[in-house]
């Protein structure tokens, strides 16, 4: 792959910081990427009401990362998220989140909070979305009566990278719906893909994210070590 210029893909129309990168990763990685995903053993898999996930790298937990090694498979992605110099050498990415969302499902505007280091990076496989962003709400408001500020077409092997105020002072959540209207309200409509139709429908299919980033705080115990005493 071409070396990337990361600031040649900052979002100028939304606040900072946004960094969003078609065609990240290759078909055959994104293929990769699936096979190893849904080969995964089943007690990877953390089955939520509206989604499951996987995590690679250890648990997060408000004491610290119970920390585990990340997987050979996953960590040439890390490495080349790694290479676009988004996390300080201080900082570096120990965790994966894998989700999987199947069409119509989704999940409730929210903060990642200082349980992690404020960066947020997410490869996206085998589907798009559709990401929506929301200011706080105010002691008094409803999640559900906020309006978005923001939304993001998130294409199929694309990267987003979260930063500073879409990190801190934005709620970020994905409908629960089985395809998205793409038209004027999607803040990077014009750097996606030139077969996106302006007020044209796209379908979702089953979608695969991982969202690569730091856990500043880590246990001193490890996950594997843990395993081996019970």
């Amino acid at each position: 792959m071409d070396s990337i210029e990361l600031k040649e893909n900052k979002l100028t129309n939304v606040e900072n910081v946004v960094y969003y990168i078609p065609n990240f990763i290759t078909e055959q990685q994104e293929a990769y990427i699936l096979e190893k995903v849904n080969n995964a053993p089943k007690p990877k898999w953390c089955q939520l009401k509206n989604r499951r996930l996987q995590n690679w790298g250890g648990i997060p937990h408000p004491k610290g990362l119970i920390p585990e090694k990340i997987p050979d498979w996953l960590k040439g992605f890390v490495h080349q998220v790694e290479s676009l110099n988004v996390f300080p050498k201080t900082n570096m990415p120990n965790h994966v989140l894998v989700n999987e969302y199947l069409p119509g499902q989704g999940i409730m505007p929210h903060l990642d909070g200082s349980l992690f280091y404020p960066t947020i990076s997410t490869i996206n496989c085998g589907s798009h979305t559709v990401l929506n962003f929301y200011k706080l709400p105010k002691v008094e408001e409803e999640v559900e009566s906020i309006d978005k500020a923001y939304s993001l077409l998130l294409e199929r092997r694309s990267l987003l990278v979260l930063q500073e105020n879409m990190y801190n002072k934005y709620m970020h959540g994905i409908d629960e719906i089985k395809n998205d209207i793409i038209d004027d309200r999607i803040s990077n409509l014009k750097v996606c893909g030139s077969l996106i139709n302006n007020g044209g429908s796209l379908i979702r299919n089953k979608r695969i994210s991982l969202t690569i980033r730091n856990v500043p705080k880590v246990s001193k115990f490890n996950l594997n070590s843990l395993l081996t005493k019970h």
